[in-house]
Formats: C-alpha cells, structure tokens, sequence
C-alpha cells in the first residue's frame, strides 16, 4: 500500500471511532504529516483523548499518557539520574521518563506550574532532553499531544506564550451533531462488557512508522510557488502590522504571530495539499489551516475581548483583506 492511501485509511478509522469529529481528525493527521506537536482544547467528553489513544493506537508506535496536576515535578516526565550501587561500584543511571516516547499525550497540560510545562519545551522543539549535563535523544517519530479545558480556570496554569508557539496547530473541539451522537451512544454500547471493562477493536494491521516517514518525504516534496510563500508571508506579517488592512483589526491585535507561525503555517499547508491529492499549494491550503496554525500565537488587546472578538474572528477577517501576490 502506497502511503497516501494508508494515511487516507488511518483516517477513515479514527473517523469510525471518534465519531462527529472529522475536524480534529483531519489536524491530527496534519499534525502526523508536518511533524509537528498539536494542542488540543475543548470540553470535556468530547473525545481529545479517545482520539489521541485511538491514533496511537492504529500506529506500531508507543504511547505515553501523563496527566498533568499541580504537584508534578520536571522529573516525572523528562526522568532522572538514579544512584546505583552494584559489585561494590557506584554509579548514577540516567532513568529515562514517559517524554522518552513516539506519541506522548500531555493531558490537561494547563493543570501543572510553569516550570513543569517548560520541561517539555527542549523536547518540543530539540527533540532531545539534557538531564545532568548528558542529551538523551528522543524517538524518530517523536509528537506531544497535548489537551486543555478552555473554560475552567482555578487550578490551572495558562501556558506561556513560548510554550504555545512551540504547537504547529491549536485544534478547537466542539459538539458533535445530533446524528454523531446517536451513533456514539450505540458504538460506547458496544463497546462495553457486563465486567466494566471495554472490548478491544478487532485486530487490524497497525502502520508502521516507516509509511509516516515517507509520507513525511512526500510531504516535503510538494511543491510551493513564490506567490503562495510571499501569500502565506503576508498573512502572518498582517498580524503584525494590522493597520494597513483595517483599524478594527489595529484594535484588536496586540501581538501578532512569530517566524515559527509562517513556518507552521507552510508546513501545514503542503501537508494539506498532499492529503487532498495535490502536488502543489494552492491558496485554499494556507486559508484551510490558517485558524489552527495561528489562532494560538495572537494575543488580542482589551478591546477584542470586550468586543467578543476571539482569535478565529480576526483571522477570518485576515484572510479575507490579504490578498494573493
């Protein structure tokens, strides 16, 4: 099987399985495909963490869940040096974390202090961690998925701005619709056991990480013109420098995206244009996932919020004003 169809069957799957969320499927397969780590937020019981494990668990790839509370420490997820004392020999060990994983489910992430969090940024961007002076290398196929509640507030920590510009994609998790959730109701069902336990999904062939990799080269290969570089340039420079496209939207914007947003951005971009069939961007790829590519990297002014006026509004009005080179 040529890679495409078996990244097209793998979505097929995950849709089967988490069911009236074809939106955070498709992100979580960009994110697959650009090789890049994906925020998840939403409400809880919508599925963030089926769909994850459900990934994982199509993929021959392991994963590692760590549940993010107050009293977590850097340790319990980067690992430690542990003295050891064998045949009359000292020694410290490097004991590797649950980081040390190819999909790693940070779930609830905003539930753990800051200095937590940050443990997790030379892994996200390095792809390595640095315990005691010695760099451990992490997995070839090396992604953090993490989830957050957008609504809850006491107890949690919002993430810094570096830690959010280090996700290629912040993917926004609403409720399915009526028919969708019907159809869970009767898949949960069948599902069950009279035991409490669940029944596992009949065996079907996982995919190996050597198909990802060479999706990933596909990916890579899909051709960008300079008109849609200097377009998708344009829509994060706009973030920026507002003024010129409104001053509704010199209102709203305080901060706009960083480098890391059109590099996102770009890599997203041609992920979508190989999943659709295409060997080139078009302009509709960068449209198509500019909201998830960028709405976590604006910071809105006084103004926006009082107005009602979230990231997805301005960069729908974004994409509307910038035109294509």
């Amino acid at each position: 099987m040529d890679p495409r169809s078996a990244i097209l069957e793998l979505q097929q799957r995950l849709n089967r399985e988490v069911l009236g969320q074809q939106a955070l499927v498709e992100g979580l397969i960009l994110g697959l495909l650009a090789n890049g780590h994906l925020l998840v937020e939403g409400l809880p019981g919508l599925a963030k963490t089926r769909a994850v494990r459900s990934l994982a668990g199509h993929l021959a790839a392991r994963l590692s869940r760590i549940q993010f509370t107050p009293d977590l420490l850097p340790a319990d997820i980067t690992g430690s040096e542990i003295y050891h004392q064998e045949d009359g020999r000292d020694e410290f060990r490097f004991a590797p974390g649950p980081v040390f994983a190819d999909l790693v489910l940070a779930d609830e992430i905003n539930r753990a202090p800051a200095k937590v969090q940050a443990a997790l940024l030379e892994a996200m961007e390095e792809r390595q961690v640095t315990v005691a002076g010695s760099t451990h290398a992490l997995p070839p196929l090396f992604m953090v998925m993490a989830t957050q509640n957008p609504i809850e507030q006491e107890g949690t920590y919002p993430l810094p701005e570096a830690q959010m510009d280090r996700f290629i994609m912040k993917l926004r998790v609403g409720y399915p619709g009526v028919e969708a959730e019907a159809e869970m109701l009767r898949l949960v069902r069948g599902e069950e056991r009279p035991d409490g336990t669940r029944s596992q999904t009949p065996g079907l062939p996982q995919l190996s990480p050597e198909i990802v990799f060479a999706a990933r080269r596909m990916v890579h290969d899909i051709h960008v013109a300079p008109a849609i570089d200097r377009y998708l340039v344009d829509i994060v420079h706009a973030t920026r420098e507002p003024r010129p496209y409104g001053d509704d939207l010199a209102g709203w914007l305080q901060v706009g995206a960083s480098p890391r947003g059109a590099i996102a951005l770009d890599r997203a971009a041609r992920a979508h244009a190989w999943l659709t069939g295409r060997d080139h961007v078009t302009p509709d790829d960068v449209r198509a996932v500019a909201a998830d590519c960028l709405r976590h990297r604006l910071i809105l002014s006084y103004e926006a919020h009082a107005s009602g006026v979230d990231a997805d509004r301005v960069i729908a009005a974004l994409l509307q004003r910038v035109a294509v080179a």
